[in-house]
Order: C-alpha cells, then structure tokens, then sequence
C-alpha cells in the first residue's frame, strides 16, 4: 500500500482563488491610466497658455497707441464743491404803511440803485404835513407875540413897574413856544420822510425777482416779505470749502498777498464757467468736517453765474515750472510700485518704474523714471510685458 506523500505547496491547485479577483485589478489599472492622462494633458494645456499668452507679444505684435512726454508747467489745483452767492442781496420793503398804488418794475429785470420800483399812496402824509405847516405857522405867530411882550416886560421891571413872578412867566412863555417850533418843525421833516418813502427805489444795483405783492394791496413795515428781491450778480461770490489738512499752503500765500486764481465749472465739470480770485479765508475750521470756508469773487460779466447754483471750484494753488508730463492713462500701478511701458527704437517695450508727482486733469508729472522725448503707452498695455513686440497704430499727440 502506497504512502501518500505531502501535498506540493507550488501545486496551482492548492492555493485559494477568489473569484472575479484579476478582472477587478485590470479594470483599476485601466481607469488609473486614464486619469493620469488627462491630468497630464490639462497640465499641458495649461503651462502651454501661460507660455503663448506671456510670449505672445514676441510672436504676434500687439496694437499700441504711445504718446510723447514732454516738458511743460503744470499747475496744481484744489478741488471743492461752490455754492455760488450774490455779492450783496437786499429784499425790498416798504417803511409806511399804506396801499400799493403802483409798481414800476419788470421782473426779473437788470436795476440800477436809485430806480423808482413802486409807489405807496402819499395822500394820508400830503395831508399830514399840511397839517403840521399849519401848526408851525401858528407857533410861529405866537412866539413873536410872546418875544415882544418880553421885551415890553422886561423895560417895565427895570422901571419896578411889574413883579419879577410875572418876567419869569413870560420869559418861560416864550421858552415854551420855541419848543413847539421845533416839534412842529420835526413833524414835518418826519412827514417828507415819509412822502420819500412812498416812492420805493432801489437800494443796489442787480437784478430784482419776482415780487411778492400785487398793486392795490395795502402794505406795512412789519410784512415779512417785503415787495421783491434784488440781488447783486456783477460781481458774484462762490463759497467753497477745503480740507484743513491745505490751510497752511494757502493761507501763506493769503498773507503774501498773492492773489490766487479761482475757476468755476458746472456740475458735470465740462464747462467752465468763470474764472475768478480768491476774496477771503474764514477764521476758523468746522471740526465736524475738517474744512474751512473760502470766498472768491467772479466779475461774472457774461452772467453764466447764478445766486444759489452749485459748481465745482478749483483753486490754483501753485505751478510747477519745467515739469515732465505724461498722460495719466500710461500710468500703470503694481505691488511694488507706478510704472510705464516705454517704447524702444526696434518697435518693443521696456518696462520702466517712475516715481509719480502731482497729476492734474489727464495729465501727470513724473518726478523720476523718464525723461521728455520718450514715447510712452496710452492705450493697449492690459497685454504688455517686458520686451514684447508692439505696432504703434497712433501717437495720442496726434489725437489731440
């Protein structure tokens, strides 16, 4: 009888197999491979853009348009929002009373000082001041009465023909009568007051408005808004504030006596409007605000200038002589600072840092970095890197 022997471990037959095993790792495998290579395209893809897009300008020229710096004064401005005032406003009033018989004016229209605007009824203050001649007249008559029986008193008591009582009373007698004169003599020149009064003229040379009462109505002193309003507006005043970090820089020149010019332009900054000086400086800052009010003075002969309208201010405060300027559009900003692209001789760009000075409407000075000559970028710099080709399609000097 045969011994059975050991089973052989490498016998295929004796290891374990669990069903489906190398068709799951097959599978994995595949996917794994899949994945991989799509990560690898995307890559790809990806740093192939990043190289076009920061070597395209070597390989495709892109359309610029330059601009020349020059060398020129800038002046330096102070922008404020005005609120444009009339030199001298005076509201028109009567000072009787009595009925409107008449108005003289247009409104709206240019008035001198002095032009007659309305009339009151001076018939009550013709009668009163007959009145009070009348009462002058008969004082007048008894004074002289009064003066020569003084006269004749006074010879009878240096004969001791009559008391001193009776000198004193007819010398206080005659005393009396020359004050009534002199009340009558005031209530006269009162009553011809009042007769210039019922013709109303104009206080001050500008323009009335609209006027507030109708003729036939009966006015008085204590009506609040008078007749009309006059309004002077050659010259007219702008009120405008700044900040009080500027007080120091202007108010030095103020004291110098430097007259600093002013121009007013409408409320989307487009027009100007006039242009002007700087009248006065307020003597204190509003602490809620940090600004101090200034007042500047227009001639405003063309009268674009209007009581109560709001334009934009700016004040000249100085001028920078012999400046480099460059448009504010080729400016470009970075973390580590203000740069532009310069345009080379062979048609590329070099990028170049510039430390920016003051900048004042579309232009800017720049204080370091370029020198006038140079052809800086305007427009077409969102593509640009350091020594990329360019095509110059215009010069914005051209433009202007």
């Amino acid at each position: 009888m045969k011994t059975q022997g050991p089973q052989d471990k490498s016998d295929p037959k004796s290891s374990i197999d669990f069903p489906g095993r190398k068709p799951f790792n097959r599978r994995l495998s595949f996917w794994a491979i899949i994945f991989l290579i799509i990560v690898m395209i995307g890559v790809f893809h990806y740093y192939q853009g990043t190289f076009m897009s920061r070597h395209r300008g070597a390989a495709h020229p892109i359309t610029v348009v330059t601009s020349t710096a020059r060398m020129s004064d800038i002046s330096v401005y102070l922008s404020a929002l005005g609120n444009i005032l009339p030199a001298n406003t005076v509201t028109v009033r009567t000072q009787i009373n009595g009925q409107l018989m008449r108005v003289l004016f247009k409104e709206g229209q240019m008035v001198k000082e002095g032009d007659l605007l309305a009339e009151i009824d001076a018939r009550p203050y013709l009668a009163q001041l007959a009145q009070y001649e009348g009462q002058l007249a008969r004082d007048t008559a008894q004074l002289f009465n009064a003066k020569v029986d003084l006269k004749r008193y006074q010879q009878l008591w240096r004969q001791d023909s009559i008391s001193q009582q009776t000198l004193a009373t007819q010398q206080a007698l005659v005393k009396q009568l020359e004050g009534n004169i002199k009340i009558d003599e005031g209530l006269i020149a009162e009553t011809r007051v009042n007769l210039e009064y019922s013709k109303i003229t104009s206080p001050i040379n500008g323009r009335i408005g609209l006027r507030f009462v109708d003729p036939g109505n009966v006015v008085q002193v204590s009506d609040i808004n008078g007749l009309a309003i006059v309004n002077t507006l050659n010259p007219i005043m702008a009120v405008f504030t700044i900040p009080e970090d500027n007080v120091a820089e202007v108010m030095q020149k103020v004291e110098t006596d430097k007259v600093l010019m002013v121009e007013a332009f409408d409320r989307q900054h487009n027009t100007l409007l006039a242009t002007g000086k700087l009248l006065a400086m307020d003597n204190q800052i509003d602490p809620s605000t940090g600004t101090v009010r200034l007042k500047a003075q227009f001639e405003n002969e063309q009268n674009k200038l209007f009581p109560n309208q709001f334009v934009n201010i700016q004040l000249l405060v100085k001028i920078i002589r012999h400046a480099t300027i460059i448009p504010t559009a080729a400016v470009q900003y970075a973390t580590k600072g203000t740069f532009v692209y310069v345009l080379n001789h062979d048609s590329t760009v070099s990028i170049k840092p510039i430390v920016v000075g003051v900048t004042t409407g579309d232009d800017t000075s720049v204080k370091s970095g370029i020198v006038p000559g140079q052809s800086v970028v305007v427009e077409g710099a969102d593509g640009l890197v350091d020594g990329a080709k360019v095509v110059r399609a215009a010069s914005a000097n051209t433009l202007r």
